[in-house]
């Protein structure tokens, strides 16, 4: 792997890309890998990401693949599927050999599956190879497909001296070692050691008598978002993965959950501004289409739902009460956004594993906390209406109906979340439009009865 320069200012401008399609037109390659050779590799594949498909091949099979394979992995990812498609697969073979096995599988399992079968064919490192095969045999999300076989393990039988001559060997794969994990003669993971431990100990002592026992550890088969959890909880940099007989597999770091949490992020802020699948800005037009128009549709039909309510109660309040229409934006919009707040809380809550309790102390709790709310802001609306319409008791109506209102958009938006984490649905989709629509059909559906009822009309 290629040592990361340090201390470097990147800024990308527009003359920076002009000086290297300039250099790529002309063949000055001599210069051209001066020039790169400057920066960090992501900050080339930032630049690669500008310039068009013919160049950026062309700057791939320039450099050499200790470099270049690091650059893809940087990439962004319609750019890297561009790229891979004008290799041979002879050439993804060369730059795979030169990546960790975690970040190797991630690159081929882009690929179409014939494609994926030529490249790992190339792979000329029989045992890269073979991990890599095994990588991309696990299910997608789990520990597994997120792990990197590349680790330093030692035998407990070991002795300090015979450890540290065989480690060397192992630790010169492995990018930073964090820990090296302890091991009994059938794989089984029985504890980890520390280089401060080993550095300090005697050559003769053994290795069961340093190490410790306490290990952190995920099962193979373990959700990538647990594993982001239990990581995050004990402010871990790696942590060995083993299977159901507790045997060592592999490790996954921080910077590979790192990725994760951001394409979780992602996924959710897209699903709670009404977005369906993994798109994004540079995606076409139809593609985005299809991830927008189901929830603009749901809001279509909700927008159609409250416009029937409204119907319903047209006669009802004609004449002095009439004034009752023009609060209806307010309600609608007092109730989207207390059903937003009440599930983006749930949600955020859901995803730090910090929701603790059943789900009726959380409604109890919601319920109250929205009574509050609603009340003060009621207490605000009545004075306004009172004052401005002169009318002690639409005002009434007004105000009784906002708390109502607030105070079951506030229980829709704790439970759908609560109910759909229970299904196993991603809750993230509470904070969206599902949860705005139907509080806006409830909500009008609740002024326009509670006053109605005040008012006795």
């Amino acid at each position: 792997m290629v040592e990361e320069k340090e201390n470097i200012q990147f800024e990308l401008t527009d003359e920076l890309i002009e000086q290297v399609e300039l250099l790529v037109a002309n063949k000055n390659d001599k210069a051209l890998k001066t020039l790169l050779n400057e920066f960090h590799y992501a900050d080339v594949a930032e630049i690669l990401d500008e310039l068009n498909l013919e160049d950026s091949v062309y700057v791939i099979k320039l450099l050499d693949s200790e470099t270049t394979s690091d650059i893809l992995t940087e990439l962004d990812e319609d750019t890297r599927e561009k790229v891979l498609e004008n290799l041979s697969a002879k050439e993804i073979a060369e730059e795979i050999e030169e990546l960790d096995t975690d970040d190797a599988a991630d690159i081929i399992a882009e690929l179409p599956e014939e494609r994926q079968a030529e490249v790992i064919s190339q792979i000329e490192d029989n045992d890269h190879r073979d991990e890599i095969t095994e990588l991309l045999a696990y299910e997608e999300d789990t520990a597994g497909s997120l792990m990197a076989k590349e680790l330093v393990k030692v035998y407990e039988t070991w002795t300090v001296a015979g450890c540290l001559r065989r480690i060397r060997g192992q630790a010169k794969d492995v990018t930073r070692v964090h820990s090296i994990y302890v091991v009994d003669k059938k794989e089984k993971l029985i504890g980890r050691l520390s280089l401060k431990d080993l550095i300090v100990a005697k050559s003769e002592q053994k290795i069961a008598d340093i190490s410790k026992d306490t290990v952190d550890w995920v099962y193979v088969n373990d959700d990538v978002e647990d594993v982001a959890r239990v990581m995050a909880k004990y402010d871990l940099e790696a942590i060995p993965v083993v299977d159901k007989n507790q045997t060592l597999l592999g490790r996954i770091t921080i910077d590979d959950i790192v990725d994760v949490l951001k394409e979780e992020a992602d996924k959710d802020y897209q699903m709670a501004a009404g977005i369906t699948g993994d798109v994004e800005a540079d995606d076409s037009i139809l593609e985005l289409t299809r991830a927008r128009l189901p929830w603009l549709f749901l809001g279509l039909v909700g927008g159609v739902g409250a416009f029937l309510i409204m119907e319903g109660f047209e006669e009802a309040f004609k004449g002095k009460a009439f004034v009752l229409f023009f609060f209806t934006p307010l309600i609608a919009a007092m109730a989207g956004n207390v059903g937003v707040q009440s599930s983006a809380i749930i949600v955020q809550g859901l995803a730090n594993d910090d929701v603790k309790g059943s789900i009726n102390s959380r409604l109890i709790k919601e319920m109250l906390l929205a009574a509050l709310n609603g009340t003060i802001l009621a207490i605000f609306l009545f004075l306004f209406v009172w004052a401005t319409k002169g009318d002690f008791t639409t005002a009434l109506a007004i105000s009784v109906s906002l708390i109502a209102v607030i105070i079951i958009a506030g229980l829709i938006g704790t439970f759908v979340p609560l109910f759909l984490d229970k299904r196993g649905i991603d809750p993230a989709i509470a904070t969206g439009p599902f949860i705005t629509t139907s509080n806006d059909i409830f909500g009008i559906l609740i002024y326009f009865w509670i006053a109605r009822l005040i008012l006795g009309i």
